[in-house]
């Protein structure tokens, strides 16, 4: 398989945005004998850091406590009827738990129907910190990643409260065009509301649907979230 050699600005920015958009992944880990995998569901942070909510009786969620090495792929549909056009990204891990108040809620906003069972016992937040990243953008297309592009570059859009407070405005004054991005996105209804923002896009939810939508340009700062939406 080739090499991508098209703008390495591009390649990054289709990484990220696959994974930002993903809703489920599969999740490689490290048992006592042998690898295993399991279906899980991600979130991403403002950071770039994948966020998951896992019980302790999964096997899976064992064996990261044992082990923190762990791998995640997410994908996206194929472009033609060879299951190999899909996009891909396979990223190398460590994983720890996480007790960080901000994770948790990045979690609940894109996954709502967690929030049923979240506060169980054995669930808990895990976040795993990228070490090394593949991307394929469909048939003969491959590139290794800096795993730094695969994050914000500047600290001010890693700031949770600015990004609240650009979603507030937004939700508190322009929910017409909320609700008519969300129809042109596949949703119905009225009511839709930003759940969360980060650099290259947001999440509209209504109830327990959730659309992500792309921003056609990353974000310089969240002041400029209204002028973004459509």
């Amino acid at each position: 398989m080739q090499e991508l050699r098209e703008s390495q600005n591009d390649i990054h920015r289709e990484a990220r945005l696959l994974l930002r958009a993903a809703r489920v992944a599969s999740l490689a880990v490290l048992e006592e004998d042998y690898p295993s995998i399991a279906l899980v569901t991600p979130a991403v942070t403002l950071d770039g850091g994948v966020v998951l909510l896992l019980s302790q009786l999964s096997a899976h969620t064992r064996a990261l406590d044992r082990d923190g090495r762990c791998a995640l792929m997410v994908s996206g549909p194929a472009e033609e009827r060879n299951p190999q056009t899909s996009p891909r990204l396979s990223l190398v891990c460590d994983a720890v738990r996480s007790e960080d108040a901000a994770d948790r809620a990045r979690y609940l906003a894109v996954h709502p129907y967690a929030g049923f069972y979240a506060g169980f016992g054995d669930f808990g937040v895990y976040r795993l910190s990228t070490i090394a990243a593949r991307y394929v953008g469909g048939f003969a297309r491959a590139a290794s990643l800096d795993v730094e592009r695969l994050a914000p570059v500047t600290v001010a859009l890693r700031d949770e409260a600015a990004a609240a407070a650009a979603m507030a405005a937004v939700n508190a004054g322009q929910g017409g065009r909320l609700d008519r991005i969300a129809r042109e996105q596949g949703g119905d209804g009225s009511g839709w509301q930003v759940i969360a923002l980060d650099p290259d896009g947001y999440d509209l939810a209504r109830e327990d649907v959730v659309l992500r939508v792309a921003f056609a340009h990353g974000l310089r700062t969240y002041a400029d979230f209204s002028s973004q939406i459509g």
